[in-house]
């Protein structure tokens, strides 16, 4: 697939990198859409083991293209909805994309690029980097973002940063849990890589398995149903070709055939 947006550099280990260095990687219409197409395309070929998402030049993502919110506050109601369904789903991809995701985030991820940050499954991001949840500075709200923001750092830090819009350092975005590891500029791809190096190491569609059970959980009472599920899911897990070479390479004292076939 060709793209005007974004740079998409497959393999097992896939990059997709956000390409609007000019406008901080601000996202509108058309990257939507492409990141949108990306995700889904990838979703489906089983050699790709690990996606990170990353931003070209100085930035992760400033957000939403100023001049698309403009369009938006002049269109309609109907246009504002598919437009806004759009974006939800796109961030939803991400979100569920059945590969571990990363985002590699340095410079400032400001608005949506908070939203694709927590999207992701993990966030490494140098310690340079700055984060804010700016929407009501133009008088909307971080809607479509909410649900990521507030499973990453909870609902009342979610709260306070949708409110405030006070714009964070990496150190404070660690402490909330909205990235989970900070290291200096010139180690954000080395960290990265050391990621991806164990994500490797589990098997695919073992980590498939965890992304789509660890979805269904929510913070709260371990009830007969979520028992029944997790027990349910391991019995078939269990039995499947990954596992038995898993186990199998393991009392062989040899690597999985997953770790040998790694990039």
């Amino acid at each position: 697939m060709s793209y005007t947006t974004l740079e998409v550099l497959r393999g097992p280990v896939t990059r997709v990198r956000m390409n609007r260095p000019q406008v901080f990687n601000a996202f509108d219409e058309a990257m939507i859409g492409e990141l949108d197409a990306a995700y889904t395309d990838l979703a489906t070929d089983t050699s790709v083991r690990v996606i990170v998402l990353e931003g070209a030049g100085k930035a992760f993502s400033a957000g939403a293209d100023l001049q698309w919110m403009q369009r938006a506050s002049e269109a309609s109601v109907e246009w504002n909805e598919a437009d806004a369904r759009r974006f939800a789903g796109m961030l939803y991809r991400i979100h569920t994309a059945p590969q571990p995701t990363i985002a590699r985030v340095h410079g400032v991820a400001l608005g949506g690029g908070v939203g694709l940050t927590c999207a992701c499954d993990i966030a490494i991001a140098s310690d340079d980097a700055k984060f804010a949840v700016s929407e009501a500075k133009f008088g909307i709200l971080p809607s479509v973002i909410g649900p990521y923001l507030s499973n990453a750092v909870g609902k009342r830090q979610a709260l306070r940063l949708a409110l405030t819009t006070q714009r964070i350092a990496a150190a404070e975005a660690l402490t909330i849990g909205m990235v989970q590891q900070v290291v200096a500029a010139a180690e954000l791809d080395a960290a990265v890589d050391a990621t991806v190096a164990e994500l490797l190491n589990g098997g695919p569609r073992a980590l498939a398995e965890i992304k789509a059970l660890y979805a269904q959980f929510s913070v709260g009472p371990v009830t007969p149903e979520v028992r029944e599920l997790t027990a349910r899911t391991i019995a078939r897990v269990r039995g499947t070709d990954e596992a038995r070479a898993g186990f199998a390479a393991f009392l062989a004292k040899r690597p999985a055939p997953w770790v040998a076939k790694n990039p």
